[in-house]
């Protein structure tokens, strides 16, 4: 370990250290960060849309009950993104009946699905285990450009192993 001089400042890294990717131009991390926080933002919304449609398509609906369990979150949470969710168009509520999705609803659980379906696809073309490939798909769908999806798309498209 090399020592530190003691005013506080840290000297440049040594060649030998330095990172292997230059720091991005301005323009484009300041556009990698507005993504990214776009994206956390809709992720708890797709993620909802596309189980709601899971359970309906799986039994014929889906309850609040069913949600919480899927998602290891209490009931009043669940209560409460359900409101959310209503208030933005995607899903209808029945006095003891469940959660129905709206048609803008199942746009969207459609997309989600999609977008999940091509992500864990890829990652198992390139040889990742099935139960890792369907756990990391779940955070990347959210995150990956359409563009990037589109070549994994033409990647999973060809004869590749």
């Amino acid at each position: 370990m090399r020592n530190l001089p003691t005013t506080g400042a840290t000297p440049p890294p040594s060649p030998a250290e330095e990172p292997p990717f230059p720091l991005a131009d301005f323009d484009t991390q300041v556009e990698s960060f507005r993504r990214a926080r776009r994206a956390r933002r809709s992720e708890l919304v797709d993620d909802y849309v596309e189980l709601i449609a899971d359970l309906i398509d799986a039994g014929g609906e889906a309850r609040q009950v069913d949600i919480a369990a899927r998602l290891g979150v209490a009931q009043p949470t669940v209560a409460k993104m359900l409101r959310r969710l209503a208030e933005d168009g995607l899903v209808s509520q029945r006095r003891y009946r469940g959660v129905f999705l709206t048609e803008a609803g199942r746009e969207l659980a459609s997309r989600s699905r999609r977008r999940h379906q091509i992500v864990e696809t890829f990652l198992l073309k390139i040889g990742v285990d099935p139960e890792v490939a369907r756990i990391d798909a779940e955070g990347i769908e959210h995150h990956v450009s359409d563009e990037t999806l589109d070549v994994f798309e033409r990647f999973i498209q060809t004869d590749r192993p």
